[in-house]
């Protein structure tokens, strides 16, 4: 990708987001926090600091993205109020945007389910990956 477009790409997730990547101190207690902290590639202190130096490339092919939880425990957690949680999302809303409308069809959740999901899970899929 070239630079322009990268740059373009992190101004739109810092508009998404509203979040300001220059507030962080890297300390790391977000990712601390994080119940998803084995299973991500990136973690949440890492996000920022990539959103913040530019490098977006590697955030918007990283499974990460959707290993994230949303549940704000590193928003809870950080001192200087920084909102990572936000960022990945504003990260996942724009490669859901380059990705285009209908990623997830009702006739493809069946072979998603499992007995242990909660219906609030189903839900909360369609919103993310339906426009």
């Amino acid at each position: 990708m070239l630079q322009s477009e990268l740059d373009k790409i992190k101004e739109e997730i810092l508009s998404i987001s509203g979040v300001n990547p220059l507030k962080c101190m890297q300390c790391g207690k977000c990712s601390g926090t994080c119940p998803s902290y084995d299973e991500m590639e990136y973690h949440p202190h890492q996000f920022v600091h990539m959103v913040e130096t530019g490098t977006i490339e590697p955030l918007l092919k990283t499974k990460s993205l959707y290993t994230c939880l949303s549940c704000f425990a590193c928003i809870e957690r950080c001192p200087r109020q920084v909102e990572p949680a936000k960022l990945v999302e504003a990260v996942r809303m724009v490669v859901e945007r380059q990705r285009g409308p209908q990623h997830l069809e009702a006739e493809n959740v069946p072979e998603k389910l499992d007995d242990d999901m909660p219906q609030q899970a189903i839900v909360s899929a369609f919103r993310k990956y339906r426009k």
